[in-house]
Parts: C-alpha cells; sequence; structure tokens
C-alpha cells in the first residue's frame, strides 16, 4: 500500500547543472526532478513537494536593485511568495495530473533571537561600496570571502498555517506543491493579525514541520550527494547509511555536520522521526526512486523499543 511522501527538493532541483536560473535552465532542472517524482506517484505513493528558491530570490533581490529608481522594490517575503508561485507553475505543467501548488505562510516568532543576529546570507555578492549603500536603507551585509552579501535573519518555524489546506487537497488525491523556499515567513501582531517579515525559514525544518502536521510517513531530503557524511572534508570521510535518532543526533551534537549545509537536513531528519515519521531518508536527486526500500541514502530510523 502506499505511503504518504513529504519530498524536500533542495536547489540543485531548481537550476542548471553549473547552478545558472534562466528559465530554461530551471525548466529543464524541474522536468529532470519530476521523472522521479511521477515515478513514485505512479507507484501508487501519495507525494507532497517542497522547495528550495535561494536563486530565484536571489534573482528578483537583483530586479529591486537595479530598478529602485524606476519601482519600488518588494520586501523580501513578497519574493518568497513569488518564487513558490513561480516555481509551483513549472513543477505542475511536469508533474501533470492531478496537482496543486499552494502559495504558503509559516509562522514565526517577531521575538526570536535570530532577528538580533542575521546571518543568513541571501543574494549576490557585491562590492563594499555598493553594500554601504544598501546598508544605509536599513539592510544588513556582511563580508565573506567573495565579496558583500546581505544577511537576514533565520527565525525557527513554529506553525505552516496552510498545512490544513494542504492536508484537504492530499486527502482528496492532489499531488500538492507547498511550504516553498520554507515558507513566506509571517509574525502574528498584537491585534491577531498576521504581517509579513524580512526573514529565511530553512527550508528543511518547515518540510519537517509540514509532514508532521499533513500526517506523512516519510520525509525525503533530496539533495546533490548521496549520504550525510561524517568528517567530510577531512582524512578519512565515512558516508551514513541507516542509523538510528539516537545514534544521528550523538553526532550532530558533535559538530560532524556544517550548519549552513548538512546540518538542517541532519536536525530536520531527527526532528520528524522523533516526533513519530517511520523514515527519513537524506540522498541525491537521482536516487529518489530506490529512497523508500534498500539502504540508499542516510535512512534514519526510530530507536528499537520507541513507539
Amino acid at each position: 500500500m502506499g505511503e504518504r511522501i513529504l519530498i524536500a527538493l533542495g536547489g540543485n532541483a531548481m537550476t542548471g547543472p553549473d547552478g545558472t536560473a534562466s528559465p530554461r535552465d530551471q525548466q529543464a532542472a524541474v522536468e529532470r526532478a519530476m521523472r522521479h517524482v511521477r515515478a513514485l506517484v505512479a507507484a501508487g505513493h501519495q507525494v507532497i513537494l517542497t522547495h528550495g528558491n535561494g536563486p530565484q530570490v536571489g534573482n528578483l533581490l537583483l530586479k529591486n536593485q537595479l530598478a529602485a529608481s524606476v519601482v519600488p522594490p518588494v520586501p523580501l517575503d513578497w519574493c518568497g511568495a513569488q518564487t513558490q508561485a513561480t516555481i509551483g507553475t513549472l513543477i505542475l505543467n511536469s508533474l501533470q495530473g492531478r496537482s496543486a501548488a499552494v502559495v504558503t505562510r509559516t509562522l514565526v516568532d517577531a521575538g526570536d533571537p535570530a532577528f538580533l543576529d542575521p546571518v543568513k546570507p541571501i543574494g549576490r555578492y557585491f562590492p563594499e561600496t555598493e553594500a554601504r549603500i544598501f546598508e544605509k536603507l536599513g539592510q544588513s551585509w556582511r563580508s565573506f570571502e567573495r565579496g558583500w552579501r546581505r544577511v537576514v535573519a533565520s527565525p525557527e518555524p513554529l506553525e505552516i498555517l496552510d498545512a490544513q489546506a494542504v492536508k484537504v487537497l492530499m486527502d482528496a488525491g492532489y499531488t500538492v506543491v507547498a511550504a516553498g523556499g520554507g515558507g513566506v515567513p509571517v509574525v502574528r501582531l498584537d491585534d491577531g493579525s498576521l504581517a509579513g517579515i524580512e526573514a529565511v525559514i530553512d527550508k528543511d525544518l518547515a518540510a519537517a514541520l509540514l509532514a508532521r502536521a499533513v500526517h506523512a510517513s516519510v520525509l525525503i531530503i533530496a539533495t546533490d550527494v548521496p549520504n550525510a557524511v561524517v568528517g567530510f572534508g577531512g582524512p578519512d570521510p565515512r558516508p551514513l547509511g541507516p542509523i538510528s535518532v539516537s545514534e544521528l543526533r550523538v553526532l550532530h551534537a558533535a559538530g560532524h555536520f556544517a550548519g549552513g549545509s548538512m546540518g538542517p537536513k541532519v536536525e530536520a531528519a531527527l526532528r520528524f522521526v522523533g516526533a513519530g515519521g517511520r523514515l527519513a531518508v537524506i540522498t541525491g536527486l537521482e536516487s529518489l526512486g530506490g529512497a523508500l526500500t534498500g539502504t540508499i541514502g542516510t535512512r534514519v530510523e526510530r530507536d528499537a523499543g520507541s513507539d
């Protein structure tokens, strides 16, 4: 019997092999990814998709900057909503069949400590002289090896506000695209209303939250490597295969997974399985078809004897 599977597609699934993000490159990349997804649907599984949007948001931010003297720049949460709709449309056209995309909001806490120290880099690299101009407009910028980049807060996702709508569509037999880029970040104001906020939510953490909300049994995090690796970049790297929550948690606490890349994926897998999910798999995009069986990828399973 088929399972309800949430697949979190990394940015490599949305761009060309060299990272380019022209419309043609994006269409071709999405089509390659959806071939694997269609195979899972054809096998009787119910699929929900999330996706990255970094390159696409970066393009919108650059357009903001280039056209600022002609049209008013739009805020970051608007950029996230626009890319959810654009990428969602590409995915729906490639999926065919009964499918839908939901522009999804993710609730965060306005008092999250991340807002006091923005560290998430977004957009392109710029010379310091240009970065200083944007700083005067209220943006935060930091120096990196390749130049200056804008940095924003990456607060903890608390709730996928539109999860119920997603679940209704899935219960009706739709393949659904939701929470792209981690969802559009919103905060709840004192009067109970919601407002967008300048932030970036980690897409893998949001995917784990959404997977639990729609009662998925499997979370697949598709990235550009076949496994999570202990000792990555060192003399004796060790790819991880099947592993329990407790074993992976020890490795994660020891700092084996980089915060800006594999760390959030490992954390998302731990949260999902630790909260009752049957299986979380971190693997390459090309391995999606075999992620439910065998030993492909880093397979995170519940500890023996856990409920």
